[in-house]
């Protein structure tokens, strides 16, 4: 088997101080030899430029970047204007998303799904772009039915994604059954496992409500139990990451993608206990 993809996602930085602190943060990260960085996109194309600045830094360190993508609010001429920019820039990679509604949009744009975006980079762009998709193991929170949204995964691919990233989960056999009703179909293209560190129980539990992923009752309840002792909470967001991570791998998983919320310590440490 091909070693394992290991690649870290990063959001674009909205000061001139967190930039500098994401610079030290990537140059820490760099450390560890990741694939490639990605780096997402607001609601609405509302931080094309971080965005873009972002994954440029990246870029001019010597390391490989991927530019999330969002079709929803967008147009054929401004995702086209978008595709035109990050190809004048030598970005090969992007990972293409509905992406969530701003605040105050009343329409969706041109683009409604996913899969109109990916068929739309393809008939523009050929194989210039390497893309990545969205794949959500525990169903996307908006979904009708878990068939359904099988189904939104398999138009993705079929519209011509290279591959996916997983929704994060704490649920390895969520991950092994998704994978598992893919090949069913006939997808094969390599489904990365979307890994979150625990190292804050109150942010974890309002991320996870707002996107579907669900937290093991012990592990709550664990997590509860520390309070306000963050060690604790980190040392056992540790072990059960790892533990995670651990037997994904084992069972074929062909790569991790770790949502480092622009912090380098547990990504780290997460990653010096699988290599």
């Amino acid at each position: 088997m091909d070693a394992p993809n290991f690649s870290i996602e990063f959001f674009p930085p909205k000061t001139a101080e967190s930039a500098e602190k994401l610079r030290a943060t990537r140059a820490q990260l760099s450390e560890l030899h990741p694939r490639y960085f990605s780096v997402t996109f607001g609601a609405g194309g509302s931080t094309q430029q971080g965005t873009l600045d972002t994954v440029r830094d990246i870029m001019a360190a010597g390391e490989q970047a991927a530019p999330h993508l969002s079709c929803v609010g967008g147009t054929r001429e401004s995702i086209r204007a978008v595709l035109d920019e990050y190809k004048s820039h030598g970005i090969k990679r992007v990972v293409a998303l509905r992406g969530d509604l701003p605040s105050g949009y009343g329409a969706s744009g041109q683009f409604r799904y996913a899969n109109e975006l990916v068929e739309f980079i393809r008939a523009e762009t050929g194989d210039w772009f390497h893309i990545e998709v969205a794949a959500y193991p525990e169903v996307h929170p908006q979904a009708r039915s878990p068939q359904d949204d099988l189904l939104a995964f398999e138009r993705k691919v079929k519209a011509g994604a290279d591959a996916a990233i997983t929704q994060y989960f704490y649920n390895a056999d969520a991950y092994f059954q998704f994978v598992e009703q893919t090949a069913r179909l006939g997808i094969d293209v390599p489904i990365v496992a979307g890994i979150m560190p625990i190292t804050n129980y109150t942010q974890l539990m309002r991320f996870s409500d707002m996107c579907g992923a669900e937290i093991p009752r012990w592990v709550r309840l664990k997590l509860a139990s520390f309070g306000d002792d963050s060690a604790s909470i980190k040392a056992f967001g540790l072990d059960v990451v790892t533990a995670l991570c651990e037997r994904l791998l084992a069972g074929g998983a062909p790569g991790l993608h770790f949502y480092s919320m622009n912090q380098a310590a547990a990504t780290t440490a997460l990653w010096q206990r699988l290599v």
